[in-house]
């Protein structure tokens, strides 16, 4: 199968690296000519048809993406296949702007980059990109930061969507930075001139919804004393990006999915329907599976939006890269006023041993509260003790939680209610939601704020469930 393509051209001046690599490309069949710079791989292009590239991004004479230019002239339709160590999303873009067939990060998995050379060997590289175009140059600060292998993922993905416009959908915890991401793949893709419009579905009254979405017609319910322009409309030529999907109300899902659909949107009370040419990037911290078989989530709007999925992984499975998020927001915070700030070594192990339920959002606020509150200069390990105080183990399960509370109360339940089966896992979220939120509510004495904090919430996720769950917040007050 090799033999039949053109030999493979490894740049890697990496000898360890280099070696594993050819010696899986030639079991494969393939020929390998290996180079360790830039020079010679000029030289080599200049007198030898090659089927395939790798390249090394950091090379003994100079950074081998930057002078892909000199590939293209020599070698047009040659696929190049980018290796870096430099695993950040500056690095992922600009293999993606050169037009790379494939970007791995090191470490890489050796069977997927046989794959990708056998998949580029019968490939053509595509066209050159108009060089007119406004791209983000090396070394601008890209929105995410950190370069664990978690986060390697999300920006080979984020690359992958850079150039077209296929619908995004980004899940993960509260906190991760799924609002970045959309922002990044607006900033950095073909798009970037136009608006980004944000929306955050959950804050939103129910039945204002499609109003806020779609827009309104004057007079078309109590209230509307104008026309009013939706954010499909604002994000016209741009990106519209719709946050806590999840809490969408079904009948704005219906509206939604016919405007994916078609393309096409109605104002509220208007009859005429409007064009609209919108990117869509939806989030949602929720787990959309169970909602779908519960009937509160669309199937077919689900399989609408996530055409492209995005996982935000949380900070506590990417602590390696708590340090430069910590350095990172320090110099931000020094940007925004605040005094300029070093943390020690033993300040970030401090950091990185946090579980930070909050994620990239609640260590953000913590470094900032560092640099306001520090006394001295340098950030020690007490000062961060003073400000985060020690971390609060999440309640363990009794062993014999089957004999007595809250095992007894969802076994009495069972016996009473007997779900039917394969309704047994939503029938007991219902049944159990709505003592478990007036719990939180005598908690905190009614203040809605403080019961969404304690239940990890949104607080108007909360609030829509009290109204829905015909609670009464106040009856909760101290009297």
């Amino acid at each position: 199968m090799g033999h039949a393509h053109d030999p493979v051209l490894l740049v890697e001046d990496d000898t360890a690296i280099a070696t594993v690599i050819i010696a899986a490309l030639e079991d494969e069949g393939f020929a390998i000519a290996h180079c360790t710079s830039i020079a010679a791989r000029d030289k080599l292009l200049e007198t030898r048809r090659f089927g395939v590239m790798l390249t090394d991004v950091i090379l003994e004479d100079g950074d081998g993406l930057a002078s892909l230019s000199a590939v293209r002239e020599r070698a047009p339709e040659m696929p190049v296949i980018v290796l870096s160590a430099q695993n950040t999303l500056d690095t992922a873009v600009r293999a993606s702007e050169s037009e790379a067939f494939e970007y791995f990060p090191k470490p890489f998995d050796l069977d997927e980059l046989v794959h990708a050379v056998r998949q580029a060997a019968g490939a053509r590289s595509p066209s050159a990109q108009d060089p007119s175009a406004a791209l983000p140059g090396e070394g601008e600060r890209m929105p995410l930061v950190g370069r664990s292998p978690a986060m390697q993922g999300v920006y080979r993905m984020i690359t992958r969507v850079l150039r077209n416009d296929l619908t995004v959908l980004v899940t993960g915890e509260s906190g991760t930075g799924k609002e970045l991401v959309a922002e990044a793949i607006h900033e950095l893709g073909n798009r970037r001139t136009g608006p980004f419009v944000a929306v955050n579905t959950a804050a939103i009254p129910a039945d204002l919804v499609e109003s806020e979405l779609f827009g309104h017609e004057k007079g078309a319910f109590t209230g509307a004393i104008a026309q009013a322009i939706g954010k499909f409309e604002q994000a016209n030529g741009g990106t519209l990006f719709l946050d806590e999907i999840g809490d969408m109300p079904a009948e704005a899902q219906t509206r939604l999915l016919r405007a994916l659909q078609s393309g096409r949107i109605r104002r509220v009370g208007g009859r005429q329907e409007i064009a609209v040419n919108v990117r869509i990037i939806a989030a949602t911290n929720r787990d959309l599976t169970p909602m779908i078989a519960a009937g509160t989530f669309r199937e077919d709007l689900f399989y609408r939006l996530n055409v492209v999925p995005i996982v935000l992984p949380p900070l506590r499975e990417r602590r390696e890269d708590i340090a430069a998020l910590a350095q990172h927001f320090l110099v931000l915070a020094a940007e925004d006023g605040l005094p300029r700030r070093v943390l020690t070594a033993e300040a970030i192990e401090r950091l990185e041993a946090r579980n930070w339920r909050g994620n990239v959002r609640e260590l953000r606020n913590v470094v900032y509260r560092l640099a306001l509150m520090a006394r001295e200069e340098r950030i020690d390990a007490d000062a961060v003790g003073d400000i985060i105080g020690p971390e609060i183990a999440p309640a363990s399960v009794p062993q014999d939680a089957g004999q007595g509370g809250f095992g007894a109360a969802l076994a009495a339940w069972l016996t009473a209610e007997s779900p039917p089966p394969g309704a047994l896992y939503h029938r007991a979220l219902g049944a159990f939601e709505k003592p478990l939120i007036e719990y939180a509510l005598g908690r905190t004495g009614g203040n809605q704020l403080r019961a969404a904090q304690l239940l990890g919430i949104n607080r108007n996720t909360l609030r829509k469930r009290i109204g829905e769950l015909g609670l009464e917040p106040e009856r909760f007050s101290p009297s």
